[in-house]
């Protein structure tokens, strides 16, 4: 058996482009990437969404953990830091940003 020829590295850059956009499902979106630090800073006084998360005492990383928050807080803490008046409205245009 020979040995494999080694990857260039712009065939390995390639290769891991690939497999990432496999892996990326379109239906769920990580909140990093939905909201990213240019649609914060578009509507809320923060540069992250963990920022201000953690200004309101939150902590989640996926969309399931956000939907078991107490919906009325989590809707006022958006009422008071952004320029939305419920979670439901946030993320609908941050989906429809994202889209776009």
């Amino acid at each position: 058996m020979g040995r494999q020829k080694p990857m260039s590295m712009e065939d390995l850059l390639k290769d891991l482009q690939g497999q990432k956009n496999v892996q990326e499902d379109p239906n769920n979106i990580s909140l990093d990437k939905l909201f990213n630090e240019s649609f914060m800073k578009k509507h809320s006084n923060f540069d992250s969404f963990a920022a201000f998360l953690e200004k309101g005492n939150f902590q989640a990383t996926t969309q399931a953990e956000i939907n078991n928050f107490h919906e009325e807080l989590f809707d006022r803490h958006i009422a008071r830091e952004t320029k939305f008046n419920s979670w439901k409205t946030m993320l609908d245009t941050a989906n429809s940003e994202y889209a776009n």
